[in-house]
């Protein structure tokens, strides 16, 4: 038999343990080895799980909008709020809601949590985004853990750009709120005010019920999740989404993306300002995209 080689064939090992290659020395090397050995190209790979930020949506069909016995639920919803006496007005509010429709959604992925203070100020740092007008008398609502305020429809836009994503739909955003069996909040079909950082309908907004006056840290209230884990998908602020604001149309749809142009774009979500009416997973609002609120937020979506 032949001496072994000192210096034995690369040995091939799975991707997942990191590295392409792997040399196994047998006995010691020469100078002269040891050097053939560090000339030789070793290829390390680096894995990243997916994030844990982000929640994958896989592509379905599911019934978006509601129907005239969710309509009139929200109409009773709103009756028990302290203005109960403008419910008798506010029809318009959630016939805006009808028809449901069929939608069909390709696969995205769609942020966990609320885009915080600290997640925009990094986007201002580094230039794509303009500052927030916290500093001329909103103070309190610039801690990095809560949710970014007073953001316009185009301050969202180039965030969500600057991270390599953009607004989520609104058929994406509901279907991500409601599942696939309509539900009518984020966390099931019966309300609760522990749940949400809501408010009220009436001349005083704010409701302590959740522990929070105002905003909370995004992920305050994790026992209000969806079953796929989103957070504050009702409540503490409503959210921006890429649609501008027009009726629903009567037939079968697949990734819609709305009208072509508007004068207002599409919230969704209801804020620590709003009834359990607007808490609703259906529940629709407009705005100019120009505009700012301090119980208004975002959350970025990513094609897969």
């Amino acid at each position: 038999m032949g001496l072994l080689p000192l210096v034995r064939a690369k040995t091939r090992v799975p991707v997942w343990c990191g590295l392409a290659s792997l040399v196994v020395v047998s006995a010691p090397a020469s100078a002269e080895q040891q050097q053939r050995i560090a000339d030789t190209s070793q290829t390390v790979v680096t894995l990243r799980a997916p994030s844990e930020g982000v929640v994958l949506v896989r592509s379905a069909a599911y019934t978006m909008g509601s129907d005239v016995g969710e309509i009139a639920f929200a109409m009773t919803s709103c009756r028990v709020e302290p203005a109960r006496a403008a419910c008798n007005v506010s029809e318009d509010d959630f016939a805006m809601e009808f028809p449901p429709h069929t939608v069909t959604l390709s696969d995205f992925s769609i942020d966990r949590n609320e885009v915080t203070v600290g997640d925009y100020r990094r986007c201002v740092e580094a230039g794509p985004c303009g500052a927030t007008p916290l500093a001329s008398g909103g103070k309190r609502f610039e801690e990095p853990s809560l949710p970014a305020t007073m953001v316009t429809w185009n301050d969202a836009v180039a965030y969500c750009k600057w991270r390599g994503g953009r607004l989520p739909t609104e058929a994406e955003w509901e279907r991500a709120a409601r599942g696939l069996t309509q539900r009518r909040y984020p966390w099931g079909n019966t309300y609760d005010p522990y749940l949400t950082n809501g408010g009220r309908f009436g001349l005083d907004f704010f409701e302590e019920k959740d522990g929070f006056l105002e905003l909370a840290p995004v992920g305050s209230i994790p026992s209000g999740k969806t079953p796929d884990g989103l957070l504050d998908m009702a409540g503490n602020v409503e959210e921006w989404v890429s649609d501008w604001y027009g009726p629903y149309p009567e037939q079968s749809v697949a990734d819609p993306k709305g009208p072509d142009s508007g004068d207002e774009k599409v919230v969704r979500g209801g804020g620590y300002v709003h009834g359990r009416a607007w808490l609703r997973a259906a529940s629709r609002g407009h705005d100019p995209p120009g505009a700012r609120r301090s119980w208004r937020g975002f959350r970025c979506a990513f094609d897969p």
